[in-house]
């Protein structure tokens, strides 16, 4: 485990050179990563299909082999994800708030960066790129440990912005990545407290959980995404089709992905059948509750189905009485995510936005868009599904803590 001590005093010693980097070197830095990027398109590429090749081998599900697969178009998003982050104000330096006590001396509250990064996700490539630019703007190191299934892809992009971070005089060690994906090292990393400030996981339910368990460094847990929309009995049924479909098809290997699907018992006879029907252009299988087996002939659900983030083309269907019902079942088996209500009912729609406990609860419109770009932030480092420090798509904010700072003149404590 030396080289990883090493790897972990390299990024320190990075951190304390990138916190007082200008606005202007970040935002050429990443202007330059992004160029480097796409000019290295078919070297990424090659990489990645050397992953891809071994995930079909591995028999891995068509979901992730999708998080997994970088395109010219997905490597152009990249790099657009960078000069977003190069365009967005500076959160380092900002004074969020002043005051001058009765003692006279003079207090600020300034945004730091946290320090180092650790990030341990899994097979998706994109997170790396999205990593540095978040880090790299906000002054922070980061130390990236992905998965096996992504080593290629992955070492291709850390190589390609270390080229770009020497080019520019910067630390390449502004960004590192640990080649050894074995379990031993991953239990190791998360205990090197000495050297990494916070630890993000992203990836698995089963990732995020042992993350938690067993880390010695704080944790902000992105969870997993079994998020549900409700037709409500006033929905506009064209509307509730199309959003379920773009939710559930669109991509059906990411978090923000729609995994279940409340019913109003009134609307339940006229909207399942013609739903169904859409979806099965792309084959979905629909699991149902009694209820929804008695107007369409389908699966029916077991108790595991209502909190399963399938990150495949099946989708779980309940039938409810009424909106408080709906609010209790998504309540009882969401995972903090993102959840929908289709309504034309006003009240109906602040209710669920106010009781529904979600970091993002959405009215008329697909989960599909909980993520740092479509909010805004360029990019995310991912998506917290805990309510401490950040929560929803992480952008630069989430990635900043702050110090005061005090100013005095002369003044002693009696």
């Amino acid at each position: 485990m030396e080289l990883l001590e090493q790897i972990g005093q390299r990024a320190k010693e990075a951190e304390l050179l990138l916190c007082i980097l200008s606005e202007e070197k970040k935002n050429q830095v990443l202007n330059r990563a992004a160029a480097d990027l796409v000019k290295n398109t078919e070297r990424i590429l090659k990489a990645n299909e050397k992953d891809m090749a071994d995930g079909r081998k591995k028999g891995m599900k068509a979901g992730l082999l999708d998080r997994l697969l970088l395109t010219p178009e997905r490597i152009e998003g990249m790099a657009e994800g960078l000069r977003q982050i190069a365009k967005l104000p500076d959160p380092i330096g900002q004074v969020i708030r002043e005051q001058t006590p009765a003692s006279g001396l003079k207090i600020r509250q300034v945004r730091v960066p946290l320090g180092v990064v650790g990030i341990i996700y899994e097979a998706r490539p994109n997170v790396t790129a999205d990593a540095f630019g978040l880090c790299f703007k906000t002054g922070n190191a980061v130390v990236l440990r992905g998965g096996s299934d992504a080593i290629h892809s992955n070492q291709a992009i850390v190589e390609i912005l270390q080229e770009t971070l020497r080019s520019c005089q910067c630390p390449p060690a502004a960004i590192s990545l640990l080649t050894d994906t074995s379990r031993e090292t991953a239990a190791a990393f998360m205990k090197l407290n000495r050297y990494i400030d916070v630890l993000i996981p992203r990836g698995s339910a089963r990732l995020i959980s042992t993350v938690v368990e067993n880390s010695t460094i704080p944790v902000i847990e992105t969870g997993s995404g079994n998020c549900h929309i409700y037709v409500d009995e006033t929905a506009d049924l064209d509307m509730a089709a199309e959003i379920v479909y773009n939710a559930k098809t669109q991509r059906i290997g990411v978090c923000n992905a729609c995994e279940s699907l409340v019913v109003h018992e009134k609307v339940r006879d006229a909207f399942l059948p013609a739903l169904a029907k859409r979806l099965s252009e792309k084959k979905v299988e629909l699991r149902g509750d009694k209820r929804a087996c008695e107007v369409i002939p389908i699966r029916k659900a077991e108790e595991a189905d209502w909190g399963t983030e399938y990150l495949d083309y099946i989708l779980s269907v309940k039938i409810v009485d009424n909106l408080s019902e709906a609010i209790a079942h998504i309540n009882r088996y969401n995972t903090g995510h993102s959840e929908a209500i289709i309504t034309e009912n006003a009240d109906h729609a602040e209710r669920f936005l106010r009781e529904v406990d979600a970091a993002a609860v959405y009215v008329n419109a697909s989960t599909r868009f909980t993520d740092g770009f479509e909010f805004g932030f360029g990019a995310e480092i991912g998506i917290s599904t805990q309510k401490l420090h950040a929560r929803g798509p992480m952008g630069l904010e989430a990635l900043t803590s702050y110090k005061y700072e005090i100013y005095g003149n002369g003044q002693v404590r009696r």
